[in-house]
């Protein structure tokens, strides 16, 4: 049986409504305006962004899917809380991922990067000074995804894409432990100065040091289940 002319387009739609409820829920929770263990009412969410519970339980899964979110079934959709060990997981991948990108951007350093790279440094470290949260996460994120793309594996960039709704999550409390969030951005500073030097050593060096201090405010700082305030259990 042929579609009708029309359905392709109303999918496309439809498609396209997901994808911003998505990226709504995406923004409150790192935001923390949907806490960790939080439950998240569909009829709620329908009636405060205007659109039918269909989108907003599509986009509930597509979340599910990325990390962000947990079904419970006959109970719904939770907030996912990361304990200690999820979080020591994201960031053992994300080190196995920027150790090997740095070392193949070491033997292909060129000038296009470096100016690339520090361009993005420059705007991280004015994002940093504003207000914008989610500003600042986003432009973090982009200048490791320069870093993946220059060096040259872009399956090694998927790879590291799919782990990105995690490190979200993962950003977003290292600003919420770190007493000055603006050094976050001017630490990227040594992850140049390491790629200028060409020295392979240097680089792998910056990149633990780097990811480690990272790790080490999330998962000491603010990862333990009991820190994450899971809402749950106080209902």
């Amino acid at each position: 049986m042929a579609l009708s002319p029309v359905a392709p387009k109303a999918f496309i739609h439809h498609q396209n409504l997901v994808e911003q409820v998505a990226g709504y829920l995406t923004q409150a929770i790192i935001q923390q305006h949907f806490l960790p263990g939080e439950r998240l009412s569909e009829v709620q969410l329908s009636r405060d962004l205007g659109v039918s519970r269909a989108p907003v339980r599509e986009a509930a899964r597509l979340l599910e899917s990325r990390g962000l979110l947990i079904s419970k079934p006959r109970r719904g959709f939770f907030v996912r809380a990361l304990n200690a060990v999820e979080l020591e997981d994201v960031f053992d991948l994300r080190l196995c991922l920027e150790r090997h990108a740095i070392q193949r951007l070491t033997e292909r350093y060129s000038v296009e990067a470096q100016r690339a790279l520090e361009q993005q440094v420059e705007i991280l470290c004015e994002a940093a000074l504003g207000n914008d949260e989610t500003r600042r996460i986003e432009e973090d994120l982009q200048f490791h995804r320069l870093m993946l793309h220059y060096a040259g594996n872009e399956r090694l960039l998927k790879a590291f894409d799919g782990l990105t709704h995690e490190l979200r999550l993962c950003i977003a409390l290292i600003t919420k432990t770190h007493d000055a969030p603006d050094t976050i951005a001017t630490s990227h500073f040594k992850l140049l100065e390491a790629l200028a030097s060409g020295s392979p050593a240097a680089c792998r060096e910056a990149i633990d040091y780097h990811i480690g201090v990272a790790r080490k405010f999330v998962v000491r700082g603010g990862g333990e289940p009991k820190e994450l305030g899971s809402q749950e259990s106080k209902r």
